[in-house]
């Protein structure tokens, strides 16, 4: 900010009050004070109209530059709000596209989880008759055996 103000002061050198090291001082002189004096004898300073038009001026030339940066500022945050604000649209519409296919994934997961499921308790609620099953073919091995057996006995002896 010194560096701007600096530069303000140079941009003006026909206004030397612009600054503030440069500025005119008083040319009344104060009086000084006596303790032992009860009266206060202060003169008045005068002031010259033509000093108070040059304040004038540097006060209204300062104030038009403030101006122009504080319009400056305002203009660059609008554009650094404005690049913000895009980036931030960009940004939530990617999240979005993200979170709509993760939530397709998820649902098609969760579906071919249910799908498993399903099969699983079909193929539990068929092997429920896998003993019996097993059973009966226990019994026809056995009776197959016996057959075979007695089969054979009756074809050796020829």
């Amino acid at each position: 900010m010194e560096e701007e103000e600096q530069q303000q002061f140079t941009q003006h050198p026909e206004f030397p009050c612009s600054d503030p090291d440069n500025a005119p001082q008083s040319t009344s002189a104060e009086p000084t004070r006596d303790p032992d004096r009860l009266e206060s004898t202060e003169p008045k300073p005068s002031f010259n109209q033509n000093d108070i038009v040059k304040a004038l001026e540097v006060v209204e030339r300062d104030s038009v530059a403030i101006a122009d940066s504080f319009s400056s500022l305002f203009a660059s945050l609008r554009l650094a709000l404005s690049e913000v604000t895009s980036s931030s649209v960009d940004h939530m519409q990617c999240f979005s596209d993200a979170a709509g296919r993760l939530q397709e994934s998820v649902l098609d997961a969760a579906t071919k989880g249910n799908h498993y499921i399903n099969s699983c308790l079909r193929l539990n609620e068929e092997m429920k008759g896998i003993d019996n099953l097993a059973a009966q073919l226990k019994f026809l091995r056995r009776n197959v055996d016996a057959l075979d057996t007695a089969v054979n006995r009756l074809v050796r002896p020829l």
